[in-house]
């Protein structure tokens, strides 16, 4: 059974990142030293490129990217429903006027 996961602060992943890419130890070493798998280092590292200064944000907090995606969602569903009930409503109303 796995122990409890750890959460790390964006902070701590950012100076992991700087520590891995120093060019004085090999990341799998430097992970080992921090205490984590090699593998979530190299996740971070990916992350914190794609992302740069905005990686990292936590729980609940999207990037730019994500929150338009989310916006654009809501809107999309919202749209759907409006159409759907538009076309219920001509069904309904040509139906009474035969």
């Amino acid at each position: 059974m796995p122990g409890k996961r750890q959460k790390h602060t964006r902070e701590y992943k950012i100076e992991a990142v700087r520590l891995s890419r120093d060019g004085t130890r090999p990341v799998a070493e430097t992970a080992t030293a921090l205490g984590i798998r090699a593998d979530q280092l190299y996740k971070w590292r990916r992350e914190f490129d794609k992302d740069g200064v905005t990686a990292f944000a936590g729980n609940g907090n999207l990037n730019s990217h994500d929150e338009e995606l989310h916006r654009l969602r809501r809107e999309n569903k919202r749209l759907t429903e409006e159409r759907d009930f538009l076309k219920k409503a001509t069904a309904f109303f040509a139906k009474e006027s035969r």
